[in-house]
C-alpha cells in the first residue's frame, strides 16, 4: 500500500514513524515548511496524561523523548485574580502519570526529526488529480514556485492541521462553530521574577488568564474573555489598557501572579496572537476511503482541557496501531471517533466558567467534585493497550 502523509505535524509524523519499518507500506511524507524550520504558532502547550499513556503503550521511544524534552505537569490550580483558591488538583488522583508542558516549536522538532529522511519539505498542497488506476495524485507548489506531482497513492493521510488543504479539496472547507470567547496567546522569553511554575488559571469575572513555565526558560500566558458572536477583535482590544481592564480586579489587589502576567502582556502586547474559541465538525475520511484525516484536520477542538495536541498524539499512534494490526480507515474511525466525540463534548462543557454571566466560583469548584473528576479520569486513562481489528494483516498489500 502506497501512503502519502500530507503534513508532518504531530499526528502525521507519528503515523509515518510507526509504520515506516513495516514492508507492507510504502510511505512518503510532505511538509510545507522548510527542513529544520520550527513553527512558533501556539507558542506553548500542555500535553495531557492520556497522550503520554498512548505513547507509553504503543511507542515507548516517543514517550521517553517527549518526557526528556518537557517539564512535568502535575497540578492544576484555579482561582481568582486576587489569589483565592477555587481548585487545586493533583493529576495523579485522576491519571496514571503526569502530563507535560513545552513549546510548540520543540514539539514540532521532536516529531519531525525521526521521519526527516522520508519527508519532502517545501511542498504546499494545491490540487488533487487521479491516475489511470484511480489513485490520488497530490499536486504541490514547491518553494521555488514550480509544481510537483509525486505519483499516485492508495491512501492520503491529512496531517495538515485545522485549516487542512487536503480536507478542503476532498469535502470542502468545514464550517466552524464559535463560542463567544476571544483567546490570546503569548510566549514571554524573560521569566525573571515569575512567581509561579505549574499550570494555573486566574479568573477576574469571566475573564481568565492561564499560564505556566516552559523548558529552556520562558512562560506561556493565555488569555480569554467574552467576545460577542460574530464580533472580531477591535483595535481597542489589542491594547495594554484593555488587558489591564480585563484581568486586574477593580475591588482588590491582584495576586503576584496576575500582576506579573498583566505587566508582561502589556509590555509585549504587539507579540500577542489572537483567535476566537471555535470547533470544527468531526470528519474521519473522504474520497471513498482514499483519504484519512488525523489530528486537527479531523477534529479541531476547543483548547479548554488541553486536548488538541493530546488527541493528535492519540490519533497518530493509535491509527498506526490499527494499520499495523491489519485494519484500515474504517477501523480507525470505529476506534477513534467515539473517543474524540467524548473528548470534544467534555472540553466544550469545561468552558462553562468563561461564558458571559457564568458563576465562576461555583463552576470552578465543581471541577473538583466527583462527576467532573470521573469524566476527567476517563479522558486521562481510557486509552486501549491493544488494538484488534476484524481484518487479518495479510489483506494489506505489499508495496508495488
Amino acid at each position: 500500500m502506497r501512503i502519502g502523509i500530507i503534513g508532518t505535524g504531530v499526528a502525521g509524523s507519528l503515523f509515518l514513524e510507526r509504520l515506516r519499518g513495516d514492508r507492507r507500506f510504502s510511505l512518503q511524507g510532505f511538509e510545507r515548511v522548510a527542513e529544520g524550520a520550527r513553527e512558533q504558532a501556539g507558542t506553548g502547550l500542555n500535553i495531557c496524561p492520556n497522550a503520554l499513556k498512548a505513547l507509553r503503550l504503543h511507542h515507548p521511544a516517543g514517550h521517553a523523548a517527549l518526557r526528556a524534552a518537557s517539564l512535568p505537569w502535575r497540578r492544576w490550580w484555579a482561582g481568582l485574580a486576587d489569589g483565592t483558591t477555587l481548585l487545586d488538583l493533583d493529576l495523579l488522583d485522576v491519571a496514571e502519570e503526569e502530563g507535560v508542558r513545552l513549546r510548540w516549536s520543540d514539539l514540532y522538532g521532536l516529531m519531525r526529526a525521526p521521519v526527516a529522511d522520508q519527508t519532502r519539505y517545501g511542498r504546499t498542497l494545491e490540487a488533487l488529480e487521479e491516475d489511470a488506476q484511480g489513485r490520488l495524485v497530490p499536486v504541490f507548489r514547491c518553494d521555488d514556485g514550480t509544481l510537483a506531482r509525486e505519483g499516485g497513492f492508495d491512501l492520503l493521510v491529512a496531517g495538515d492541521g485545522r485549516y487542512s488543504k487536503l480536507r478542503e479539496l476532498t469535502e470542502g472547507t468545514p464550517e466552524p462553530a464559535f463560542f463567544g470567547i476571544g483567546m490570546t496567546r503569548l510566549l514571554v522569553a524573560d521569566e525573571a521574577g515569575c512567581p509561579f511554575d505549574e499550570y494555573g488559571q486566574w479568573f477576574n469575572g469571566n475573564n481568565r488568564l492561564l499560564a505556566y513555565r516552559l523548558p529552556r526558560g520562558g512562560v506561556y500566558i493565555a488569555g480569554a474573555f467574552p467576545l460577542a458572536a460574530g464580533m472580531d477583535f477591535t483595535p481597542q482590544m489589542r491594547t495594554a489598557e484593555h488587558a489591564r481592564a480585563m484581568y486586574l480586579p477593580k475591588d482588590a489587589a491582584p495576586c503576584p501572579a496576575v500582576a506579573w502576567m498583566v505587566d508582561k502582556t502589556c509590555a509585549h502586547i504587539a507579540d500577542v496572537h489572537w483567535a476566537r474559541l471555535q470547533i470544527t465538525p468531526l470528519s474521519r475520511s473522504a474520497a471513498d476511503g482514499r483519504v484519512l484525516f488525523l489530528g486537527d484536520s479531523a477534529h479541531a477542538m476547543v483548547p479548554t482541557l488541553g486536548q488538541g495536541a493530546t488527541q493528535a498524539i492519540e490519533d497518530g499512534v493509535l491509527a498506526a496501531a490499527v494499520f499495523l494490526a491489519g485494519g484500515g480507515v474504517a477501523e480507525v474511525a470505529a476506534l477513534r471517533d467515539p473517543r474524540v466525540t467524548f473528548i470534544r463534548e467534555f472540553s466544550v462543557e469545561a468552558t462553562d466558567s468563561m461564558l458571559p454571566g457564568a458563576d465562576v466560583a461555583a463552576l470552578t469548584r465543581a471541577k473538583g467534585d466527583a462527576p467532573f473528576l470521573e469524566k476527567l479520569r476517563r479522558a486521562y486513562t481510557d486509552v486501549p493497550e491493544a488494538v484488534v481489528t476484524s481484518r487479518p494483516s495479510e489483506r494489506i498489500a505489499s508495496p508495488g
